[in-house]
């Protein structure tokens, strides 16, 4: 299915989507932060929260329809592990693809517009990074510092869509 044919319109919509891998460590963060979230934003209709484990192309197609998106994914850095970032799409450190024939979130959403899809413009668009420390092992564990970390990584989600409902850049 084209990016053309999967357009469908969610007028004033916030699409906020956790990424990662459940058993691979500290990867499996950002799918921890949207499972906290949801019973938060459960009474926000304007929000949609949702999981996926992929990035790139497919991310991008799953922004199609929104007016804002809020990604939280694991990151590696350099900061201390459990430090949260807040980037925007062109300050997104790190590639999740399935392969070596996807592309980076920036890029994807370059190829999404040119294909005219209807996606939320740079400055709607947020990433909410959790600085993480071990995402090679196979575990469904968190090191202690990305543990401790998810109650600010919610507060850092919550607080990107306080800014984005006052019209401020998150």
């Amino acid at each position: 299915m084209s990016v053309q044919q999967q357009v469908f319109v969610v007028s004033g919509k916030t699409l906020v989507i956790g990424l990662g891998n459940p058993l691979v460590g500290d990867d499996g963060v950002g799918l921890r932060v949207v499972e906290e979230l949801k019973p938060l934003l459960a009474d926000r209709p304007d929000v949609e929260v949702s999981e996926d484990y992929w990035g790139g192309l497919r991310l991008m197609e799953r922004m199609i329809g929104y007016d804002r998106a809020i990604v939280v994914d694991a990151i590696q850095t350099g900061a201390p592990p459990g430090t949260i970032h807040l980037l925007a799409p062109d300050g997104i450190p790190t590639q999740r693809s399935a392969s070596a024939h996807d592309v980076n979130l920036s890029t994807a959403l370059e190829f999404g517009r040119r294909a005219e899809a209807r996606l939320p413009e740079n400055d709607c668009i947020r990433l909410v990074g959790i600085e993480v420390e071990d995402i090679l092992n196979f575990s469904q564990q968190f090191t202690p510092a990305v543990q401790a970390s998810i109650p600010r990584a919610v507060e850092a989600v919550l607080d990107a869509l306080d800014a984005f409902s006052i019209g401020e850049p998150a």
